[in-house]
């Protein structure tokens, strides 16, 4: 596994880019959860500079979910290995993919754990460049827009050290565990 925390580059930058996986992924009507028409999560009206996440994981959980894409449920991958929990609220990017042929992957800086399967409103302040087993596997670093304690965060460099050396090592032990 290959970790960089990509500190040099801008919210700006990244928003360029988050606007152009957006405009190139818009012939995709929507990210359909489940069968029911009524569950269609769009990025919103504000992207790409403030997008919906779907949570899939919680703040503090051991228990790695994530969407079935063909009941649209949420369900249990695994449970960690070790005592490593997930630092902040993790999930994905509604109409997006990328080369794993997944959702873009976002970790949502937040003050509580939020249930899986909710969406919320947030803003992109870095990228974490990753690969995993040889295929790249880049996470979003964003702040719930809506959350006072984090909100005002404009750029991953204004987060404190230690709480991006916490992020750095979750993903650093939470990859490492799986492959054993």
């Amino acid at each position: 596994m290959t970790f960089v925390l990509n500190e040099s580059l801008r919210s700006s930058t990244l928003v360029v880019m988050f606007f152009w996986t957006l405009k190139y992924l818009s012939y995709c009507n929507s990210m359909s959860l489940g069968n029911n028409a009524g569950y269609v999560i769009y990025a919103g009206p504000g992207a790409p500079s403030v997008f919906n996440c779907v949570v899939e994981i919680g703040k503090g959980s051991k228990v790695k979910y994530e969407l079935d894409k063909t009941s649209g449920l949420i369900k249990v991958d695994r449970v960690l290995y070790s005592s490593v929990v997930y630092p902040h609220n993790y999930g994905f990017i509604p109409r997006t993919i990328c080369e794993d042929s997944d959702p873009m992957d976002v970790l949502i800086l937040m003050q509580e754990p939020v249930l899986p399967g909710s969406f919320l409103r947030a803003r992109a302040i870095g990228l974490m460049p990753m690969i995993d087993q040889g295929e790249r596997d880049d996470k979003i670093i964003a702040v719930c827009a809506d959350d006072p304690e984090f909100r005002h965060y404009k750029d991953i460099k204004e987060i404190p050290p230690h709480r991006l050396a916490e992020i750095r090592r979750f993903f650093e032990d939470c990859i490492h565990s799986h492959l054993l």
